[in-house]
């Protein structure tokens, strides 16, 4: 894929979107494959999920952190 093509804003936002889906989503897939593993059925995911709500917070408030300085 050529690169120059896209401008860099897009790319910016690109990663910014894949980083708050991967926020939210990796811990709750954690918690899935950790509830599998020791059969501790809503345990895992329910952590999982508080994890990823707590980190997207923080991902959230890093990006509005770092738009507030960029202007």
């Amino acid at each position: 894929m050529n690169y120059n093509l896209l401008p860099k804003k897009y790319l910016e936002y690109l990663g910014l979107g894949t980083e708050i889906a991967l926020s939210l989503s990796l811990p709750i897939l954690i918690g899935r494959f950790i509830d599998t593993k020791l059969d501790s059925s809503p345990i895992g995911i329910l952590c999982g999920v508080a994890f990823g709500l707590l980190l997207f917070f923080l991902v959230i408030f890093r990006i509005t952190k770092r738009l507030d300085k960029d202007k």
